[in-house]
């Protein structure tokens, strides 16, 4: 069965074909999976001098929006507002002063302040978007799920119906015969260990602790609110029909209650807090073995 492996929009991917297909298929098929990556890292990553996204940080006006970009800021836009404005894509300079910058310095170069409001900055008119002002946008909070699924679609538009799309521990799984994986859930304190294992069939799933990119005070997550990172939660594990979902609200659960988000949303949670207990839907549930 095929298997690709790779680096890709920094971080390792892992493709699992559940099915029979041919050499020179399965071929062809990687070449079209890392050109659609390649397209998604020049449009959207903050990274790259050349991208789209830095573009808009340059100068203000109006942009042809690029053919994938309107669900995933819509998306954005309504846990911005569930969030109270805590969610937000306008983070990028915030996140560029405190040292997660394109040379990943990792080390603080400005004191940090809030980003703007969205009515400030964004504009969203498709196919277009209008830039009131030149922002560095960051869609890192929803993005790498989003490209899952993207990945996922292309399978399927091929005839694959049965795989697995793994960047960097988020995924989603698709098998016809109703085969479930089962994930361990790494402990945020400790990487060779696992707090539970959760069986997994026919969803998404995406993860967010601050433990793998942590420097000084900060890690990926910074509050605009109080310019810090959460304290209180260690890692945040989430269930739901898309990755991108998934991925949008493992970093929405830090800053809006779950019960807020689940009257919006279907999908299920495990929160892991600073003194070591867990609370989640899927505590108690058959489908989570905690340890």
């Amino acid at each position: 069965m095929p298997s690709f492996s790779f680096e890709a929009i920094g971080t390792v991917w892992k493709i699992d074909i559940s099915e029979s297909i041919s050499p020179a298929a399965e071929k062809l098929l990687h070449e079209k999976i890392l050109k659609r990556i390649g397209e998604f890292d020049k449009n959207y990553s903050r990274f790259r001098n050349d991208s789209w996204i830095h573009e808009l940080s340059e100068k203000a006006g109006k942009f042809d929006l690029p053919a994938d970009a309107e669900p995933m800021l819509r998306l954005y836009h309504a846990f911005y507002t569930l969030t109270h404005g805590l969610m937000t894509p306008l983070v990028g300079q915030m996140l560029v002063d405190a040292g997660y910058d394109p040379e990943y310095s990792l080390t603080q170069k400005h004191p940090l302040s809030s980003p703007p409001a969205w009515d400030e900055v964004i504009e969203l008119k498709p196919p277009q978007i209008i830039l009131k002002n030149p922002a560095l946008l960051d869609v890192g909070a929803i993005g790498k799920g989003y490209i899952i699924d993207i990945i996922g679609k292309l399978l399927e538009d091929e005839g694959i119906k049965n795989y697995c799309v793994d960047a960097g521990g988020d995924f989603v799984h698709k098998s016809s015969a109703g085969e479930v994986l089962r994930v361990g859930l790494e402990d945020p304190r400790d990487e060779k260990k696992v707090i539970g294992v959760l069986t997994v069939g026919n969803k998404a799933m995406a993860g967010s602790a601050g433990n793998r990119r942590k420097w000084g005070k900060f890690n990926h997550i910074i509050n605009p609110a109080t310019l810090a990172s959460p304290e209180n939660i260690l890692a945040i594990w989430t269930l739901a029909d898309t990755c991108m979902l998934a991925d949008a609200l493992s970093t929405a659960l830090y800053f809006a209650p779950a019960s807020t988000l689940l009257k919006y949303y279907s999908f299920e949670y495990v929160i892991m807090y600073a003194d070591g207990s867990v609370e989640g839907t899927l505590v108690g549930n058959p489908m989570l073995e905690l340890y």
